[in-house]
């Protein structure tokens, strides 16, 4: 175990990429550690990939894609400009509004900064917004995709628990938009502090023309979630039903997508896909031989013997879960460290579904957390400024994320009423 734990403490210190850090990590250990054949290497990892459920990702990953290119993005920032424009910093209210719409389409934090960002930050620049306020909510904004569904990270949970997914789906609706009202909060103080305008108030028949020209790109997740709970779908089909009414839309309705650009995007999601399944398939050998060598109830059994506690374990896993997030990958923090925690949680009582909506927060902060901070790093990218310059409002708004996390800690109904209420146990 600390040979295993030391190669990948110095692969990652010396910058390798987690993919093979991963792999190195688990190839070192099999080799002068274990009695574990190394054809196992090989074996295990195609093993961790050869999934139906996870073809959920390149299909999600292709929808959010199709509809960015189809004129979805401005289509929902006009809608949530005629919803919240009007409040004191309107433009920031729009910004978090139209990330939690189109995260909602995507499923990715990352796609979702680029799409709103590229629109969005240009514009607040011209009405004096501070380039570093603009990028620190956007990165936060952005990273709720994580949490609202169809997520691709409640996918990669679902798959690594055993959960249902459509009941993750389900269980992000409450704290997703709790996270983005904290943000709207913080951003109307600053809008005051800085005295930031608000945008003119529309009419009804104003929300209403907005509302109509937005509405066929957000009946996107209202079919994933209707199809699965109905049993229409599964998680995968439902990611093959929105890419088609994605590629429908941008096509044959708004006449945005050329073939020559359905074949690029499609390029793009095949490089994006393989670098999650990688670090999927490297995880699950990382995973299988924690599990060969009953690594996961040694740990439970040791934190369990310091406190049985559910509050103490609860707020240790957090903790865990919120330092790795500022320098480990999404997708790498869950495949290791959830099936090491999970007999933990169930011996406390914690169910799947809570756990699940817990990682999802827990991520999104991490995702704006410096040093690494995926999103906020996307974000100040597409703002072409420093990453340092957001560090002045980002704290401000990653408190109020973390607010939110203790509430989805103390109160797990938060999670796990609307699931209950629409599917049952």
């Amino acid at each position: 175990m600390l040979m295993l734990a030391a190669a990948f403490i110095v692969s990652m210190a010396i910058g390798i990429p987690i993919f093979f850090a991963i792999v190195v990590s688990g190839c070192v250990y099999i080799m002068f550690a274990s009695t574990l054949p190394i054809l196992s290497i090989a074996q295990r990892m195609v093993v961790g990939v050869d999934s139906f459920t996870l073809l959920a990702i390149p299909l999600f990953l292709l929808a959010g894609s199709l509809m960015a290119e189809g004129d979805i993005t401005p289509r929902i920032m006009r809608f949530a400009s005629a919803m919240v424009g009007h409040i004191r910093g309107g433009m920031a209210m729009v910004m978090v509004v139209s990330c939690m719409f189109f995260g909602a389409i995507s499923g990715s934090g990352v796609a979702d900064v680029a799409a709103i960002g590229s629109i969005m930050l240009p514009a607040m620049k011209e009405s004096n917004y501070r380039p570093g306020f603009s990028a620190a909510l956007l990165g936060c904004a952005g990273s709720l995709g994580t949490i609202i569904p169809p997520s691709i990270v409640m996918v990669v949970l679902g798959v690594t628990m055993g959960a249902s997914i459509g009941k993750l789906f389900i269980a992000g609706f409450i704290p997703g938009t709790l996270a983005g009202g904290a943000l709207m909060v913080i951003s109307y103080y600053f809008a005051k502090k800085d005295n930031l305008p608000s945008l003119p108030k529309t009419s009804w028949t104003e929300k209403w023309n907005a509302f109509r020209g937005a509405f066929l790109s957000l009946l996107t997740p209202a079919i994933i979630i209707v199809g699965i709970l109905k049993g229409i779908f599964t998680a995968t089909e439902a990611g093959a039903v929105a890419s088609l009414y994605a590629l429908i839309l941008s096509k044959y309705v708004y006449h945005k997508l050329t073939w020559r650009r359905f074949f690029e995007i499609c390029l793009g999601v095949a490089k994006t896909s393989a670098e999650v399944l990688c670090i999927i398939a490297a995880a699950s050998l990382f995973g299988w031989i924690l599990t060969s060598q009953d690594i996961p109830q040694k740990i439970a059994s040791a934190i369990l013997s310091v406190s049985d506690n559910r509050w103490v374990v609860l707020i240790c896993f957090n903790l865990l879960l919120l330092i790795l997030g500022t320098f480990m990958e999404t997708t790498a923090i869950i495949l290791i460290v959830i099936p090491i925690f999970m007999p933990i949680m169930t011996q406390i009582g914690v169910s799947p579904i809570h756990l699940g909506v817990m990682v999802c927060v827990n991520m999104a902060i991490g995702a704006n957390t410096p040093p690494l901070g995926v999103d906020l790093m996307t974000a100040c990218k597409v703002a072409n400024i420093n990453y340092e310059d957001s560090f002045k409002y980002v704290a401000a708004f990653i408190a109020a994320m973390f607010v939110v996390l203790v509430l989805v800690i103390a109160f797990p109904v938060l999670s796990t009423w609307l699931p209950d209420m629409m599917i049952g146990e």
